[in-house]
C-alpha cells in the first residue's frame, strides 16, 4: 500500500468514525445525503476519494460540522500526494521547472537515484531539449519547450551555491540510453565526466552488473522532508517518516554498489569511445 492508499484509508476511517458516533448506519447516511449505500462503503474503505462537498454533506448527517475544515485539509493533503502529469503540466513543463527550482533552492543535501537517465541538475542543454521534447510529446502538454529549457538550465545554478551538498547515483544504462543522437551523447558524457570533480556533488555510477538487492524505481530525497518520485502516470510526493526512512535505506544500498572518482569516469569514457 502506498502513502497514498494510506491516506485515503486513513481520511476512510475517520469518517466512519463520525457516522459510528452518530449512530447511523451506512444505508441511513447515505438516504440523509442522497447517495448510493455503496459510496459510504466505497469511501470508508479507502477505495474512493470523497469531495470537498461530499465531505460537507457527510458532516452535515452526523451532526458535526466542526470537524469539517481538517477533512478538507487531509482531503487537500491527499490530492497534493499525487498529481497527475496532466494536472501538473497544465500551467506548462516551465512552470513545473520553476517548482523544481523553489524546492531544490530551499533543500540543503539532495539524494537522487535515476537508473536510465542522467538528473535533470547534470544535463547540458541539448541533452535537456531532447528530453523535454520527449516529455511534451508524451503528456500532451503546452508546448513550452523555449520556455521549460530555459527554466530547467536555470535550476543548475543551485549547484554553485557551496552550502549545498549532491549525491547522485545513475544506471550504468544511462551512459547508452540515447537521448537525442550521438553528438548530443557525447556532449552529455564529456559533461558528466567533469561533474566528477566538482566539489558539492559526489557522483556514483551503478554498474550493469551490479547484484541485484532491492527494487527501486527512481527518486529524489530532498533533505528528510520529503521524497519525489514519478510513474509514468503521475508525480507522488513522500512525507511520511516511515517511508522517507525507506528510500534512504534504499539510496544507502545503491550508492553502497556504486563505482565513484576515476572508475565511474573510466565507465563514461567506455561509453563514449563505444559511441565514437
Amino acid at each position: 500500500m502506498t502513502n497514498v492508499d494510506q491516506a485515503r484509508a486513513a481520511l476512510g476511517a475517520r469518517l466512519r468514525e463520525l457516522r459510528r458516533d452518530a449512530r447511523l448506519s451506512g444505508i441511513d447516511l447515505a438516504s440523509a445525503c442522497g447517495w448510493h449505500s455503496s459510496k459510504i462503503s466505497r469511501i470508508e474503505r479507502g477505495k474512493q476519494s470523497p469531495t470537498e462537498d461530499d465531505l460537507a454533506r457527510w458532516c452535515d448527517a452526523v451532526g458535526n460540522p466542526a470537524v469539517l475544515d481538517d477533512l478538507v485539509a487531509s482531503l487537500r493533503n491527499l490530492r497534493a500526494m499525487y498529481l497527475e502529469w496532466q494536472r501538473t503540466v497544465a500551467a506548462g513543463h516551465a512552470h513545473r521547472q520553476r517548482q523544481s527550482i523553489e524546492l531544490e533552492g530551499q533543500t540543503k543535501f539532495i539524494r537522487w537515484w535515476v537508473p536510465d537517465v542522467i538528473p535533470g541538475l547534470l544535463q547540458t542543454e541539448a541533452y535537456a531539449r531532447a528530453v523535454l521534447t520527449a516529455c511534451i510529446a508524451v503528456t500532451d502538454g503546452r508546448n513550452d519547450l523555449d520556455e521549460a529549457l530555459t527554466a530547467r538550465m536555470q535550476r543548475q545554478r543551485v549547484l554553485r551555491s557551496g552550502r549545498r551538498r549532491f549525491h547522485m547515483v545513475i544506471g550504468e544504462w544511462a551512459l547508452y540510453r540515447t537521448v537525442g543522437d550521438n553528438t548530443v551523447m557525447l556532449g552529455q558524457l564529456d559533461h558528466l565526466s567533469e561533474t566528477i570533480a566538482h566539489p558539492c556533488i559526489r557522483l556514483g555510477i551503478l554498474p550493469l552488473t551490479a547484484e541485484y538487492r532491492l527494487p527501486a524505481t527512481n527518486f529524489v530525497i530532498y533533505d528528510r522532508t520529503q521524497v519525489l518520485t514519478e510513474t509514468v502516470s503521475a508525480e507522488l510526493t513522500i512525507t511520511r517518516p516511515s517511508e522517507i526512512a525507506l528510500h534512504e535505506k534504499t539510496f544507502a544500498t545503491l550508492a553502497e554498489q556504486a563505482a565513484y572518482g576515476d572508475e565511474a569516469r573510466a565507465m563514461i569514457a567506455a561509453a563514449a569511445e563505444r559511441r565514437r
